[in-house]
């Protein structure tokens, strides 16, 4: 039997606000012709049910680890990954990563689990001429370690990832190299994402996403008020920059769940939902989240004039996955009942690491937030003039893609003031 070798898997996800650089060497027509034409005939979306129930359940996660601050996380960047590790996972292994992911084997076979991620991510990778959105997978490879050849083809293929043989005998230098290359892809907004690599490291599997654009209604620099009262959980009060205008926007107040919902779209196919909950009602509306609501609320929102203020923020978070997965059901990957024999042919693997790295910028320009409610929304009364919602105390956020009705980045601002 070979040595044991400790594996480290990275994820990092990152958005940012300004405009999206589109190449003019792309020729348009082909760009749209390659996106799909209908949710119903494209297997990414068979596979976004599923992924937005992890992104929900891993929220509940992060909330509870880290009560009072800021989350801030890429689901389908770490559901890529996930389900990536699982092709090369054999027996309990495998079963624990898809299921935590949502899946049921009885009712969808593993193929087309795989066929549905490889949609998806060629569907966030086709070209925009407004939006600049790439996701990407690569893997740090010992140099001495043997991988099964199937297990390289498929991962290579499914998800158009990167390989990269390297010296892990040398830490620091291997270290570096690593988060160079995640530094490079996210354009300088995630550094260091990885520390204390260890020596017996046998892999490390890093997922990247980064994202570019602008509102279709920006905000006014001009408008922008400099300092701004923002209500914390505990009671005491940051000032913020808040950006604010008058336009029309879908939006909804959702009775059941005493919160409002906010829409505002980017050119690109891509939407930013700001949930805003009532008074001493975020616990509720986090433990209400779901895919199905997050549905309601797109078919419920109605479009109306509407006076908003949103802060003007960066915030970033990052977690060491290792400690949270186990507790969502992935528990031998970690630990010495790992099998991922399909993907060394010599060396016994288990996972030791999953890092996780994100950043959102939101200015006047664009940016990513986004916002979850719940079934029953209503327009407020159309005698008022116009409604005003002012994001000026904790809210939520999701940044989705419509064509393949992913969920990019999902986060919680509790203070937006800290980065």
């Amino acid at each position: 039997m070979g040595s044991s070798f400790y594996r480290v898997l990275l994820f990092v996800g990152f958005t940012a606000s300004t405009f999206c650089m589109f190449s003019s060497s792309h020729n348009p027509s082909n760009r749209e012709s390659s996106r799909p034409s209908s949710l119903k005939s494209n297997p990414a979306s068979k596979v976004s049910p599923s992924n937005s129930m992890f992104a929900f359940l891993l929220y509940q996660r992060l909330v509870q680890e880290s009560p009072g601050q800021n989350v801030l996380f890429s689901p389908v960047s770490i559901s890529t990954s996930l389900a990536m590790l699982s092709l090369g996972a054999r027996s309990a292994t495998k079963m624990q990563i898809l299921r935590s992911l949502g899946f049921d084997l009885m009712t969808m076979p593993e193929p087309t689990i795989h066929l549905g991620f490889e949609h998806l991510v060629h569907s966030l990778n086709v070209c925009h001429k407004d939006r600049d959105l790439r996701m990407g997978s690569v893997l740090f490879i010992r140099k001495e370690l043997q991988l099964q050849v199937s297990f390289l083809d498929r991962v290579k293929k499914l998800y158009g990832a990167k390989v990269f043989s390297e010296d892990f005998s040398n830490t620091a230098s291997a270290q570096a190299r690593i988060n160079s290359y995640v530094e490079k892809e996210t354009k300088g907004k995630v550094v260091d994402v990885i520390q204390d690599l260890e020596s017996q490291t046998a892999m490390v599997l890093v997922n990247h996403i980064f994202f570019k654009a602008n509102w279709t209604q920006p905000f006014s620099t001009a408008n922008t008020i400099k300092s701004f009262p923002f209500l914390l959980s505990e009671g005491t009060t940051v000032h913020v920059p808040m950006m604010q205008q008058t336009e029309l926007f879908a939006f909804g107040v959702d009775r059941e769940l005493g919160c409002s919902v906010l829409q505002m779209d980017y050119r690109g196919d891509a939407v930013a939902f700001f949930v805003l909950p009532d008074k001493g009602k975020m616990l509720q509306l986090e433990k209400s989240l779901s895919a199905r609501r997050l549905r309601k609320w797109g078919r419920s929102l109605q479009k109306r004039w509407i006076k908003v203020f949103i802060p003007k923020f960066s915030i970033s978070a990052s977690y060491n996955l290792e400690t949270i997965l186990p507790k969502m059901g992935i528990r031998d990957a970690f630990d010495g009942n790992a099998d991922f024999s399909g993907i060394a042919k010599t060396h016994i693997l288990q996972v030791s690491k999953v890092a996780h790295k994100a950043v959102l910028d939101v200015s006047e320009e664009g940016t990513e937030a986004a916002a979850a409610t719940t079934s029953k929304l209503i327009v407020r009364s159309r005698d008022s003039p116009s409604s005003v919602i002012s994001f000026n105390q904790p809210f939520l956020m999701l940044l989705l893609d419509k064509s393949t009705e992913s969920i990019l980045f999902l986060g919680k601002v509790e203070n937006p003031t800290k980065m």
